[in-house]
């Protein structure tokens, strides 16, 4: 198994470390591949009650690698899109997310630092999340070049928050996501492995196949209110959000001046031009207008 993701069990738990700190557990296609082989192998084990899904590092995970994905380009095609190679790829990055969710045993995120962009996706894809009071939750590419495949945003959080979220590419923390719903609790930043341990040793102390018929019943709910055809048009409108002028825009910015200012422009409310444009000049980058 991929050191990407590092998987450990004790007690009726397993451990899925998402484990590239150096890069704030950001997303490559080695660890989104692993992930999913993490979440079945602890599946297959019957001693395993529940999954804990946490990040080594500074982070719980920063999202897509965006020196590989917008500054150096990978997963962007040429003028003339394919919309159904797109779909394939991002389709497949979404369910290997999901794994969690699908999952038979029951999966809790432990989030502290950032759980932003992608790692936002991951990190609802879990039953539960418990997240450090000081820790960010947020999906900024809906400023532009992305859409949240996995959808889960809306069924967390309803259509109003959602679209607040959405609509701004803003981050909230810890305390204000459990406020609103979007997770289960919010704890102080020392306290937060105490706390998950706590709730994982509570629930595996039930039987699997207990803990697997519950599960079933209320993702089923979900199901019926028709979650896999959400994530469908989501993860086409991720693809043309990417290939869209103003995503290509986005891009060429990263290639140009490194993904970092090209993030740093985007979140920072500053104007990104409807059908693209030329690319801001260096210039352009030090003026605070």
């Amino acid at each position: 198994m991929s050191d990407t993701v590092r998987y450990e069990t004790k007690d009726r738990k397993a451990y899925l470390t998402l484990n590239r700190p150096d890069r704030l557990n950001a997303i490559d296609d080695e660890l989104a591949r692993a992930l999913p082989r993490a979440v079945e192998r602890a599946d297959e084990d019957p001693d395993v009650h529940v999954i804990i899904v946490r990040g080594a590092g500074r982070a719980f995970c920063s999202g897509y690698d965006l020196k590989d994905y917008a500054e150096g380009g990978a997963g962007t095609q040429e003028e003339v899109w394919d919309p159904v190679k797109d779909y394939r790829m991002m389709k497949r990055h979404t369910d290997e997310y999901f794994s969690l969710w699908r999952s038979l045993k029951p999966t809790i995120a432990q989030v502290h630092g950032y759980a932003v962009a992608g790692g936002s996706d991951i990190a609802l894809s879990c039953d539960m999340v418990v997240m450090a009071d000081d820790a960010r939750i947020g999906y900024m590419p809906s400023r532009v070049w992305g859409c949240p495949t996995t959808a889960m945003w809306v069924y967390r959080l309803g259509a109003e928050r959602a679209k607040r979220m959405l609509l701004t590419g803003d981050t909230i923390d810890g305390r204000q996501a459990a406020e609103w719903g979007l997770v289960l609790e919010s704890v102080p930043a020392e306290r937060l492995g105490e706390r998950v341990e706590a709730l994982a040793d509570r629930i595996a102390g039930v039987p699997v196949n207990q803990l697997v018929m519950q599960k079933l019943m209320i993702n089923q709910a979900y199901d019926n209110m028709g979650l896999h055809g959400t994530q469908i048009l989501a993860t086409l409108f991720d693809g043309i959000a990417r290939h869209s002028p103003e995503g290509r825009w986005f891009q060429r910015f990263a290639a140009e001046h490194g993904f970092h200012e090209a993030v740093r422009w985007r979140d920072s409310g500053r104007w990104i031009p409807e059908g693209g444009g030329p690319v801001p000049s260096a210039r352009d980058l030090e003026d605070p207008r």
